[in-house]
């Protein structure tokens, strides 16, 4: 009777939910998520295959402004959302888009910082080229070389991924190129595409209306309208920056001609 008894009590037991005693009271040790633990190392993967770190990175981007690109007949469009929280803030301090080489432009969504880390490295990379081999690296060779290192970040401890993601525009001797770079350090070649928070919206409004060997204005004015349609309110030219890359290099456009695109838009 005794045994029966003490293992009915060991079995009510194991039912109970435990508690830890801390100084502020009781904490619950079963009521814990399932995946709490796998979030913790990024080199460690859950038990359905995921990286946690790698998948909150990406999370970073999606929170981050809307950047769009997309091929023409003579090159790429390159334009970003450089929206801002406060009046107080000075537009022209926040940088979304940066030239890499004379042939190669880049930019950016999520954390900042981040992403300065990455173009410093690209343009090191550049210059690396240039050096050993008298040349201009080629824009596939600088995206498998920055996805690498982006990948080394969800491989080893001690180190987290980063949380941004790039649009890689350029043009060289082997043709016109998009690049979309992922946190996870992978990498697709796109004929229009968008990061950021908007980019459902931009890629329904490309999948609708962008065609093969378009004008340069007409590459603009659709790239200005994905991107209008991403957001809650009017583009203007304090929060809104366009690049081309073509086969005479990488070229800002500057207010002024920001002005008369987006004119061409009402």
């Amino acid at each position: 009777m005794w045994s029966h008894h003490h293992e009915c009590r060991d079995e009510q037991d194991s039912q109970r939910p435990r508690f830890i005693r801390l100084r502020h009271g009781l904490v619950s040790l079963t009521m814990q998520p399932s995946g709490r633990g796998y979030d913790h190392g990024v080199s460690t993967f859950s038990p359905d295959g995921r990286l946690y770190q790698v998948e909150y990175a990406r999370e970073s981007v999606k929170r981050g402004t809307t950047t769009v690109g997309l091929k023409f007949r003579d090159g790429v469009i390159l334009i970003v959302d450089k929206r801002i929280s406060s009046k107080l803030v000075i537009a022209d301090s926040i940088e979304k888009m940066y030239q890499i080489d004379d042939h190669i432009g880049i930019t950016t969504s999520g954390l900042v910082a981040d992403a300065r880390q990455l173009v410093d490295r690209a343009r090191v990379q550049c210059q690396v080229n240039r050096m050993t081999y008298g040349d201009s690296i080629s824009v596939t060779s600088l995206v498998k070389k920055m996805c690498d290192h982006k990948q080394s970040f969800t491989q080893y401890g001690g180190a987290r991924p980063f949380g941004t993601a790039l649009l890689i525009a350029g043009i060289d001797d082997e043709g016109i190129h998009l690049y979309e770079t992922d946190p996870s350090g992978a990498y697709q070649s796109y004929q229009a595409g968008a990061i950021g928070k908007g980019r459902s919206a931009v890629i329904d409004h490309f999948e609708n209306s962008w065609k093969q060997n378009m004008t340069q204005n007409a590459a603009i004015k659709l790239g200005l309208e994905a991107l209008r349609d991403s957001l809650e309110d009017d583009l203007n030219t304090d929060t809104v920056e366009i690049a081309v890359v073509t086969s005479d290099g990488y070229q800002k456009l500057d207010q002024e001609s920001t002005t008369k695109h987006l004119d061409k838009m009402s």
